[in-house]
């Protein structure tokens, strides 16, 4: 079911003093003081939120799901607008959004908080959308072995609204489909109904 393999974390931690000294050196790059009074502590805070941001580096996936519970469920589950924040592998800006989760489950099932906790795992890390839609779809089937899973993610990218093109107001949508829901195009569109808000018929 699974088209790409999850990655082991790293067991780097992060050096603070090297994204310390980058701070400045950036700062200094641009034209800035970085030891005048409101850049003094830019360095150390940056490397505070490095590590908050790209936390999902240094997380084990495989433990995200390892809760699971047998259950006969023969239903499709879905967590939707489950809000994330990313950042841009290719500029280090943040792009962030909404993320819709559902599977149709097998014999296993799993709280639907840890559903948004996968979400939040695969954001923590330099990203491309694409990549996340489908990490997140993966580990599920990995952990689940799910009859099928869909994950859709809309978001703003400010790589593209504050820089560049700067076209604000536009959004990425992706989706990652698998099993069933990929193959049915009835399971499908009850999947996209469900997240577009329209119910059961």
């Amino acid at each position: 079911m699974s088209s790409t393999p999850t990655e082991s974390p790293t067991t780097k931690t992060v050096d603070h003093a090297k994204i310390e000294a980058a701070a400045r050196m950036i700062l200094e790059a641009v034209g800035e003081d970085p030891d005048r009074e409101g850049l003094r502590e830019t360095p150390a805070r940056m490397g505070r939120m490095y590590a908050e941001v790209f936390a999902g580096l240094r997380e084990d996936p495989s433990e995200v799901l390892a809760t699971v519970f047998t259950e006969d469920c023969d239903e499709i589950v879905l967590v939707k607008d489950i809000p994330f924040y990313s950042m841009c592998e290719h500029h280090l800006l943040p792009f962030f959004g909404k993320a819709h989760v559902a599977y149709l489950p097998g014999k296993r099932i799993v709280g639907i908080s840890k559903l948004a906790r996968a979400v939040e795992h695969f954001a923590r890390r330099p990203q491309v959308q694409e990549r996340l839609t489908n990490q997140i779809a993966d580990l599920i089937c990995e952990a689940l072995d799910p009859r099928g899973v869909a994950v859709v993610m809309e978001a703003t990218h400010t790589c593209m609204t504050m820089r560049g093109v700067r076209k604000p107001g536009s959004s990425v949508v992706t989706s990652a489909m698998r099993g069933v829901i990929r193959s049915s195009v009835a399971s499908r569109t009850e999947v996209m109904g469900l997240i577009q808000g329209r119910g059961i018929h």
